[in-house]
């Protein structure tokens, strides 16, 4: 069984006013809860609402990709790309002026409202359908400072088109006792996976809103492996480095392609009424990952796996767990967005004014594959204050045994919901 876990925290605080009054603080957390149907549901093709959200999203995933895999040096990473869309789509929803502009322009947003709020809308609502193997849980939810006056039609927008109802809290008087009912809800819905999402100290009196986004997936190998086939061998780290790891074996039929200088392989989740959901793995023959980091986009990703082709596989995947975090604010910033995170940001579509600003972004992250699935959790939140040689058979042997990216996707609507490389395999 597998299981995918991410989560989405935002936190904004009020700039500095000429006012007496003291600065104001913005937390925004937001959690999707969700069951993915096996099967898929797709995208009937003429929404284009959800479709102009998928290739939005999709787009962000492989720019937000590339800039962790820079800032990250060669360290593993994972991260839901569809998770922290989601949450920054509803922080976009209350952001005016050039705030608004640089959300859009990062997470490659359609600029007309109705096609934006349908996308996610229908996208959403299509993820929500149960599977008996696989399951895929989303929610959305904002938790207000209880005497602080928001927007009633900000409040409305969100739950309409989001699914994100609010919740009341007592920041100004218990801000801890508010965190830690977040971090239950959070730890609730994730299984366990992500815990203390919002650390000590991120919410404080002055926090006003928090927005949280948290998306889970589990399910089981359509075909899983056999754990006596797991034996230990070697992964080259690096050219001078190698560790041990469980490495499981199969063979069978898989969707498999190959370039001069990548070899691709679908591993699909099962389901009763077929595979909805697939880990996409991408292996660099020579061993050179920056290279497909690079040219690592949505274009490519399509073109790749359109060219997959079902036949007989010699598969070698590394048993893996990875548990990753990460800070986002310098991070959205430098892929466009720095307004948002300063005093001078427009969040003036939430509470009227311009006191809001978001101060903080974190991201946690967590996965485990082994011979019967993939377990996985992440969690995001945004906190603000004021080659392989066929063997003799000449079947393909696709052997995972140096550095490689994966990707978790729905097999209907194209959408990325985890993605991340492993560089350094550690078994649970």
């Amino acid at each position: 069984m597998a299981a995918v876990i991410a989560v989405v925290a935002i936190v904004a605080a009020g700039a500095v006013s000429a006012q007496p009054n003291p600065s104001l603080h913005l937390c925004v957390a937001a959690e999707e809860n969700a069951v993915w149907p096996g099967g898929g549901t797709g995208i009937p093709p003429d929404d284009r609402s959800a479709e102009s959200v998928v290739t939005g999203s999709n787009r962000f995933a492989c720019d937000l990709y590339r800039r962790l895999a820079d800032d990250s040096g060669s360290e593993n990473l994972l991260f839901s790309p569809y998770s922290i869309s989601s949450a920054l789509a509803i922080t976009y929803e209350g952001a005016r002026g050039t705030t608004a502009d640089e959300i859009r322009s990062v997470l490659h947003l359609p600029a007309n409202d109705t096609l934006r709020r349908e996308g996610f809308s229908r996208l959403d609502a299509g993820l929500k359908v149960a599977g008996a193997n696989c399951t895929v849980q989303t929610a959305n939810a904002l938790w207000a400072e209880k005497t602080y006056p928001f927007l009633p039609e900000y409040i409305a927008l969100a739950e309409r088109w989001y699914s994100a109802n609010a919740t009341n809290l007592d920041f100004a008087s218990a801000p801890d006792a508010s965190r830690q009912a977040i971090n239950r809800w959070v730890e609730g819905r994730t299984g366990g996976k992500i815990r203390d999402l919002l650390p000590p100290a991120s919410i404080d009196p002055m926090t006003r809103l928090v927005i949280t986004n948290a998306i889970s997936f589990k399910g089981t190998w359509a075909g899983p492996f056999d754990a006596d086939r797991t034996e230990e061998a070697e992964f080259r780290v690096g050219a001078n480095e190698t560790v041990e790891v469980p490495m499981m074996h199969g063979d069978a039929v898989y969707p498999y392609g190959e370039t001069a200088t990548l070899q691709v392989l679908e591993l699909a989740y099962a389901h009763e009424n077929g595979t909805g959901l697939s880990m996409l793995i991408l292996l660099p023959k020579g061993g050179s990952l920056a290279a497909v980091e690079e040219a690592l986009d949505p274009q490519n990703l399509s073109t790749l796996r359109r060219s997959l082709t079902r036949e007989r596989i010699d598969v070698y995947l590394p048993k893996f767990t990875l548990d990753a975090g990460y800070r986002l604010p310098s991070t959205l910033a430098a892929m466009g967005m720095p307004t948002v995170f300063s005093p001078g940001a427009d969040l003036s579509g939430m509470d009227g004014t311009k006191n809001l600003f978001i101060s903080g972004a974190v991201h946690k992250a967590f996965v485990d594959v082994n011979e019967e699935g993939t377990e996985a959790a992440a969690a995001t939140g945004f906190v603000g204050n004021t080659s392989a040689a066929p063997p003799d058979g000449g079947i393909p042997v696709f052997r995972a045994d140096r550095p490689f990216i994966f990707l978790i996707r729905d097999d209907g609507s194209g959408s990325i919901l985890f993605m991340g490389r492993v560089i350094r395999p550690v078994a649970a």
